[in-house]
């Protein structure tokens, strides 16, 4: 049920965009690419290098590039001021749609170890019979009140954006799986390992 009711979301939300999929402009595409104010920034908002996420928070591979990837170049490239992340939402799922508007109600200063929990709890709570509950409960820890909680969870308007991020990410920029990357406007085609960001990140560094 959870899948079709998600899937009708997503079919009627079609109205509101563009009627025509086909892939963007080179100038549609950079419009998109650029920081959004609605955007969370990991890291500070100069740098020079910019890395867009498109996660599902269900998504297993969008834990597993948070939890083992993430670190690492946060580490080299995010905390040094090199670049920074920003995460946008493409839900797979009803739960991912949901946990993303749960971090979107978030504080901005909390919006990141929010998504850092979801993704390194997603076992515990993605799959759980009840994942409302489950999500409540992780956020009650980080301090959001269950009146907080329900309030979020049936925002409409937030609902929308969450939905509308990931049909233009498809629309737009062609993008289908998750996680996908852009560098500073260019797909990032490789395998998200630490090596192949390093490579990749190297390269998109202004020259002295």
């Amino acid at each position: 049920m959870r899948e079709i009711w998600f899937c009708l979301l997503i079919v009627l939300s079609l109205g509101t965009l563009s009627p025509t999929p086909a892939l963007a402009a080179a100038g549609d595409a950079a419009k998109e690419l650029a920081v959004q104010p609605s955007d969370r920034i990991l890291g500070k908002a100069e740098a020079p290098i910019t890395i867009i996420e498109y996660a599902s928070l269900t998504c297993p591979h969008c834990a597993h590039f948070d939890v083992t990837v993430l670190p690492k170049l946060k580490e080299k490239w995010i905390d040094t001021g090199k670049a920074k992340l920003i995460l946008r939402d493409y839900p797979l799922d009803e739960p991912a749609l949901r946990a993303a508007m749960v971090a979107r109600c978030a504080p901005a200063d909390r919006f990141y170890p929010l998504i850092d929990t979801f993704f390194a709890q997603q076992e515990q709570w993605a799959t759980s019979r009840d994942y409302r509950a489950a999500l409540e409960k992780l956020v009650k820890l980080g301090g959001m009140s269950d009146k907080e909680f329900k309030a979020c969870i049936s925002d409409k308007k937030l609902e929308d954006q969450v939905a509308q991020s990931r049909l233009v990410a498809s629309q737009q920029l062609g993008v289908d799986a998750t996680p996908t990357f852009f560098i500073n406007g260019k797909k990032f085609d490789g395998a998200p390992t630490v090596e192949a960001f390093d490579q990749a990140l190297s390269g998109a560094a202004p020259k002295s």
